[in-house]
């Protein structure tokens, strides 16, 4: 038995069909309503929530604005290049070892927040997100899973002018302006997942089919990706963990995120992000450099060749 959890208004709960059940009430006090304090404690929600049913629920799912589940990471570490058909169409080689960086936690927000854009050229990345619930150092791939609190659902929105104008390109700072982390809508344990390692992705824009793969085709899997951060960085309990983005990003297609639009974010078993797009300013570097631009354009159609 695992557990569903997720952030209402700011307080944690868990999940059980349709209705949601405050953690602090719950638990007759035992875990507090602090979101960040519910993933360090995956093994009591577990054992909560198999005592939920035939409890009065504090209220419907269908009727509530969710938060992100994680709210207040500590830390965010993303892959880049992790699916092979995303490598190949970005015209890079396969990478030998997982290729890391981070977003800002300030990036992170809701399942329904609105985006924020200042530029023409933001791109939308589908993503599966590992969240830690027991920290530690030098993890071993094996055990690994014991480490993972939960998955669920993000995008890793991308300004890709801030992104490639520089030399050589950073990922940072492209990648974390507030609104840019949409996160949720709940975060589920392993244990209520048929196989957590291979779960349907997709990302649609208005309604068009943009990404659609299998985790499966991850070239690093969580259980590496945990084993190689922690040789490096000691993990903490709420770490988040993007794993990278399929195929199909519009800095490949030309085929940007504009004002109005509507990214649905899906993945098996995890639930659904719906994020709207809106354009609220020109940052100073929103004008890409055309010269930019066209190398990218040229090395994906060198890649379909």
């Amino acid at each position: 038995m695992g557990f569903r959890l997720v952030n209402v208004e700011g307080r944690a709960a868990l999940v059980l069909g349709e209705y949601y059940y405050d953690l602090e009430e719950a638990s007759r006090g035992a875990l507090s309503s602090d979101p960040m304090d519910a993933v360090t404690s995956p093994l009591e929600l577990s054992n909560i929530s198999a005592e939920l049913k035939g409890k009065q629920p504090t209220g419907r799912l269908e009727e509530v604005e969710l938060g992100a589940p994680v709210p207040r990471p500590r830390n965010c570490y993303a892959i880049g290049l992790n699916y092979r058909n995303h490598a190949v169409e970005a015209n890079m080689d396969i990478p030998e070892v997982p290729m890391v960086f981070t977003k800002h936690t300030n990036s992170i927000t809701g399942p329904t927040a609105d985006i924020e854009m200042r530029s023409d050229y933001i791109d939308y990345e589908a993503e599966l997100v590992a969240v830690i619930g027991r920290g530690g150092k030098d993890i071993a791939v094996e055990n690994a899973w014991d480490h993972v609190a939960g998955l669920c659902v993000g995008q890793d929105i991308s300004d890709r002018t801030v992104q490639l104008t520089s030399k050589p390109p950073q990922f940072n700072l492209g990648k974390s302006f507030d609104t840019f982390g949409p996160l949720g809508p709940v975060l589920v344990s392993p244990e209520e997942l048929d196989d957590p390692g291979s779960l349907h992705i997709k990302c649609e824009v208005n309604g068009e089919v943009r990404q659609s793969d299998n985790t499966n085709d991850l070239i690093f899997g969580i259980p590496e990706i945990i084993a190689y951060l922690s040789e490096i960085v000691t993990l903490s309990p709420g770490d988040l963990i993007f794993t990278g983005t399929p195929g199909g990003v519009a800095v490949v297609s030309g085929n940007f995120l504009r004002d109005g639009d509507v990214i649905t974010t899906s993945i098996e078993g995890l639930g659904v992000l719906t994020n709207r797009c809106v354009r609220v300013s020109d940052h100073s570097r929103a004008k890409i450099i055309p010269d930019v631009y066209s190398a990218m354009l040229n090395a994906a159609k060198a890649a379909e060749k």
